[in-house]
């Protein structure tokens, strides 16, 4: 479906993207993951020409990106941001409908749309008539995954999409997305440099640094077989959390033990 060859993106002598070649096969998700500065955005931005590569190729369920007008490639594609980029003048409504109204749907299609959406993301169709500055970040960025999904779009690219929210309305997010995308059976580019956020999400996680892809794999094939000490210190992160986690759980109960509070915490204030 993504076929990105021999990827190259330099300004003057710098290569911040240096011939990255990925394959993201139909219905798969991806991640890229990798540090500030490693190459990823760039790659989302190049695939939907955003940024135009230096050097390279990408093709798009076999046809060549380069052939086809920037607005028709990018009306193809479903983009969410890190910063959600609501328009601040637009109700909720109006927001998941810009890509359907500039392909002049009819009214009544695209009015089924929106309600559609917003009951796939889970809000209750009611806040299409609000204003973004009356939303919950979480809410907010629900509205940014619908209006990505507003043109029935089979391919979707993720820049850090649950990045700047707090933990639970992430993890929240994070399954409401795997639940859409598997409905809808798309296929999609997510990037993140949150390693957990990879694992638990990607089919395949491709890991960069320095703007070279170094390993392309599944959860398991990094975890168990890292290709260099990189992608050995990143796969060790999630498991020395986990551990810190666990020996914290254990002294907690051990505590409350010892303390004689309940074992199931029945009667104990809650945490």
């Amino acid at each position: 479906m993504i076929q990105a060859m021999g990827l190259t993106k330099r300004y003057g002598a710098a290569a911040v993207v240096d011939d990255l070649t990925l394959d993201v096969g139909a219905g798969e998700l991806v991640v890229l993951l990798g540090g500030s500065g490693s190459g990823k955005t760039t790659t989302l931005k190049m695939i939907n020409r955003l940024i135009e590569p230096t050097v390279g190729s990408i093709h798009l369920d076999g046809v060549d990106a380069a052939t086809l007008p920037p607005h028709e490639l990018r009306r193809r594609i479903g983009y969410v941001f890190q910063r959600i980029g609501l328009f601040p003048h637009l109700t909720v409504g109006e927001n998941i409908a810009v890509t359907p109204t500039l392909l002049d749907w009819p009214a009544d299609r695209i009015a089924a749309r929106v309600d559609q959406l917003l009951r796939l993301v889970e809000l209750d169709p009611a806040l299409r008539d609000r204003w973004p500055r009356q939303l919950s970040g979480g809410q907010q960025q629900r509205v940014g995954v619908a209006r990505a999904l507003a043109a029935e779009p089979r391919v979707m690219l993720l820049d850090e999409p649950f990045g700047a929210l707090d933990p639970v309305t992430r993890e929240r997010l994070q399954a409401s997305f795997l639940r859409i995308r598997e409905e809808l059976n798309l296929t999609a580019l997510f990037v993140t440099h949150d390693m957990t956020e990879a694992l638990t999400l990607g089919d395949r996680i491709g890991v960069m640094q320095d703007g070279r892809l170094v390993q392309v794999g599944t959860p398991q094939e990094l975890l168990t077989q890292p290709a260099g000490p990189y992608v050995e210190r990143m796969m060790s992160t999630p498991r020395r959390q986990a551990a810190a986690v666990d020996a914290l759980i254990a002294g907690a109960g051990e505590g409350g033990a010892g303390n004689g509070g309940p074992a199931d915490g029945g009667t104990g204030a809650p945490c």
